[in-house]
């Protein structure tokens, strides 16, 4: 009988020590394709950012600041800053080029351009919200507008008065 017993303790040593090599080799496993996927993840990420600084710096050196829409330097560093929000070469460029966006901002306001300039207006206040300039801007913009429907009131009130004269004669 105390052969049995060393028997069956045997067994169970063996089955408990093969579990957990069973457990320990299958949480190594899972561990080390976390820790893969992370690196790759990263990788991808940092490959990523390379890849839209690059554009953005092309975007900047061609003056393409805030348009055209979707290829434009703040576009991309905003990208970037989606990815990495910290990312000290997007934040240094997007300040070095905020003044002479908002110019290009100011000049789309005087031609006309109002639809234009709004979205560009927009794209700046996504990156300085509380901005001065850009308050300004906007309030530029909102007169330019407010300027332009008077001017198409006249225009209609002017076009429905031809059309009155032409009617009574």
């Amino acid at each position: 009988m105390l052969h049995f017993r060393t028997i069956a303790s045997d067994r169970r040593a063996w089955a408990i020590g093969l579990l957990l090599v069973v457990g320990v080799v299958t949480g190594g496993a899972f561990w080390h394709v976390r820790t893969a996927a992370a690196a790759d993840t990263s990788a991808d990420d940092a490959n990523g950012v390379n890849i839209l600084l690059g554009l953005a710096d092309s975007a900047m050196h061609d003056g393409r600041l805030v348009a055209p829409q979707g290829s434009n330097a703040y576009e991309f560093y905003a990208s970037v800053l989606q990815l990495e929000p910290h990312n000290e070469v997007a934040l240094e460029n997007l300040k070095k080029a905020f003044v002479p966006a908002c110019n290009e901002v100011e000049r789309l306001i005087n031609p006309q351009d109002l639809d234009e300039a709004q979205r560009e207006l927009s794209l700046l206040r996504d990156y300085d919200p509380t901005n001065y300039t850009l308050a300004l801007l906007g309030g530029k913009l909102s007169a330019q507008r407010m300027l332009l429907t008077r001017q198409h009131e006249a225009d209609a009130a002017r076009i429905q008065a031809q059309q009155e004269a032409a009617g009574t004669q």
